[in-house]
Formats: structure tokens, sequence, C-alpha cells
């Protein structure tokens, strides 16, 4: 699965030639609270996930001076990934239709990927409750 988006620094991050395998976790909106406890705990976590050869991306439709604000904000020491195009979105199937206090819109459905060296995906966890999320990812990923 082709994946090509660009980071908080306006780099191009094929995801193709990142060697390893690779969690993608997509969230609605940078600088909100689950969104924030979630990047920040993956960064917490991220040494570990270095350690058995995985690589950590964000993804969201923020733009690109949006994810770098939130980056630089919790120092993040992965790449957020910008995808104002929702196009990996939908590849993901995360963009859908969600419910909030009776009101009906489309947004990203907080949603977390183990993907191998192609992009295929091993596991997926899907409507993620961002409390205890990461260490379960870890958990799984370990073996």
């Amino acid at each position: 699965m082709e994946i090509i988006l660009e980071n908080q620094d306006k780099n191009i991050i094929d995801l193709s030639t990142c060697k390893g395998k690779k969690v993608l976790f997509f969230y609605p909106r940078a600088n909100t609270p689950g969104c924030t406890i979630e990047t920040r705990e993956f960064g917490e976590f991220y040494e570990s996930f270095k350690e058995l050869g995985i690589e950590i991306f964000g993804v969201s439709k923020d733009t690109v001076k949006k994810q770098f604000n939130f980056a630089k904000k919790l120092e993040t020491p992965f790449s957020l990934l910008s995808d104002i195009g929702g196009i990996v979105c939908e590849k993901f199937e995360v963009w859908q239709e969600k419910k909030f206090m009776g009101k009906t819109s489309m947004g990203i459905v907080r949603s977390t990927f183990l993907l191998d060296e192609d992009n295929e995906i091993i596991k997926e966890w899907r409507n993620v409750k961002v409390k205890g999320h990461v260490e379960e990812v870890l958990k799984f990923c370990k073996g």
C-alpha cells in the first residue's frame, strides 16, 4: 500500500522506504485532549518501539503547520503526517460518520495499525479509547 505524506517539518515521507514495521496511529485533531494524551504516550514509549525495530507515525487531517506546532509542543520524537486531503484516511477507512452530543459529522475515528515492511496490515485497533491503548499496542508488538 502506498503511503506518502508530508510531515511536520515539510519533509515528504514515503513509508515504503522505511525499513521494518511501522505503527500508524490516526487521531482526530491536534491539540485536543485525547489526541494530546495519545501522542504524548506514543512519545513516552517511543524508545521501546524502536528497540523492537518499529517506527511510529501519527496521522491526522491537520495542516503541516498545525502538526509542526503540535509536535513542537509535545517534543514528539516521531513524524506527525498531514493527510489534509484525506487520501490515507480513506485507504484505512478511518474517515467515518461520527456522532457527538446528538450531532452527526464526518471525522477521523481514532485507530491504530501495525504494518509490516510492505505496509500490509498485521493488526488493527479501531475506535480506540486512549487510556491504556499505547501500552496495549506495545504489548502486542512484543509478542
